[in-house]
């Protein structure tokens, strides 16, 4: 960024006196008494800077800084959008203007069997969509596919967002698989409630106390769900999932590695620099030494990618 531009990051929800004091930490000014505590803890919030030990601040790199400010910005139109559109009704209007086979929902039989995954993949996105309250789910096999882990988060993510009070039951698996909990520790960290069943579980999704998905065939979940509106069934399946809560155990809390203070510093140097050879360099470190250091990491936090683990590693307080 061009040290004169004026207000370069205002597209990106970034106000004139958090952009001066980016660009003072960016200068080295570590001297943050200039800037009011305001302006200091929304740009800790937008995460732009962070803070060091000694108490001042430190800039993400402006490639960093740049996507957090994106992610951050599109999360907040995304919500604004799906707010739009449930108190609209624009779904119910084109709903209704459709053939008959193509009616809203809500004119549907109260039963109805949708077949095939990508269809029941489909009737899920659409009732989580409309939630407004509370989000029931149970899974009874506890290990999440890398596959099922990316399709569930975006639908997660948007259900926490929006503040619905999501109760998710895992199956006892869960507690040996390391990506299934890490994902899983990400969304009780978002507010999600989680709870591990020692018993068996029965399959279902409940919106609202009002609609509820259970499998066809609980044996072979491909084949497709059972839809239901009907009133007293899903106040039945909603009662069989108190009772499934009620027997589980709170999600274990996460034990906390033992890190190197080498491992430490790798970690910090994944949040502000954007290559391995940077990290390397500035660690006074091999770079395939510090590429070990980085692979066991990310193994650890049970990320993605090296940026996923640094955020991951932030979350919970190891840098």
């Amino acid at each position: 960024m061009a040290r004169g531009s004026a207000n370069a990051l205002a597209f990106l929800g970034v106000t004139d006196a958090e952009e001066r004091l980016y660009r003072a930490v960016l200068r080295d000014r570590d001297d943050i008494g200039e800037h009011s505590p305001a302006t200091v803890t929304r740009a800790l919030e937008l995460g732009i800077v962070v803070r060091t030990e000694a108490g001042g601040l430190r800039p993400l790199s402006p490639k960093r800084a740049v996507e957090r400010l994106i992610e951050h910005q599109v999360g907040r139109v995304q919500d604004d959008l799906q707010e739009t559109a449930r108190s609209s009704g624009v779904v119910r209007t084109l709903n209704a203007e459709g053939e008959a086979a193509a009616k809203a929902v809500h004119d549907r039989p109260g039963i109805q069997q949708i077949e095939g995954l990508e269809a029941v993949r489909a009737v899920i996105d659409e009732v989580t969509f409309f939630a407004r309250t509370e989000n029931l789910t149970t899974n009874p096999v506890g290990v999440l596919s890398a596959e099922s882990i990316e399709v569930s988060r975006p639908i997660d993510l948007r259900i926490l967002r929006r503040g619905v009070r999501m109760r998710t039951l895992m199956a006892a698996a869960c507690l040996q698989d390391g990506p299934t909990m890490a994902y899983l520790r990400e969304l009780a960290g978002r507010g999600a409630e989680i709870r591990v069943s020692p018993h068996p579980l029965d399959r279902m999704i409940i919106c609202d106390r009002s609609v509820a998905l259970t499998p066809i065939d609980p044996c072979n979940t491909a084949r497709g769900a059972l839809l239901t509106r009907e009133s007293g069934l899903v106040s039945t399946l909603v009662s069989l999932f108190d009772r499934m809560w009620d027997a589980s155990n709170e999600l274990p809390e996460a034990e906390l590695p033992t890190l190197t203070e080498t491992e430490r510093q790798v970690l910090q140097s994944l949040y502000l620099v954007d290559k391995d050879e940077t990290g390397a360099r500035q660690l006074s470190m091999a770079l395939r030494t510090y590429r070990k250091h980085v692979a066991r990491l990310m193994s650890l936090l049970g990320a993605d990618n090296r940026f996923q683990a640094a955020l991951r590693a932030r979350e919970r307080g190891w840098i």
